[in-house]
């Protein structure tokens, strides 16, 4: 099975904001996903990426290629400087972990 890294769109209409997933190469766009990578907001720009780089290192270990404008996205947060840190996690998670 190939598979690619990409950008699946979500959002309302004229304001976009893209998961980066990793699919089937034979996948639509918005269809179904392997795993979710992070976030990108166009609207908010290059500093909005968000980004797991353990799990996008693995996935590219495991032979998924990069579409273009994702690794674009990625190089150009690289060449900033900037870490592409993993989202926070959600409230009900860290509520979870204290409870233990």
């Amino acid at each position: 099975m190939a598979t690619v890294i990409r950008f699946a769109r979500h959002g309302s209409k004229k304001k976009p904001i893209y998961r980066i997933v990793v699919q089937n190469k034979t996948s639509p766009r918005d269809g179904r996903f392997i795993d979710r990578l992070g976030t990108f907001d166009p609207i908010k720009g290059e500093e909005s990426l968000v980004l797991v780089q353990e799990r996008l290192e693995y996935w590219v270990s495991k032979g998924a290629i990069m579409s273009p404008s994702v690794e674009s996205q990625v190089n150009k947060a690289k060449r900033a400087g900037r870490s592409t840190a993993p989202p926070a996690p959600k409230k009900a998670a860290a509520q979870a972990q204290e409870a233990r």
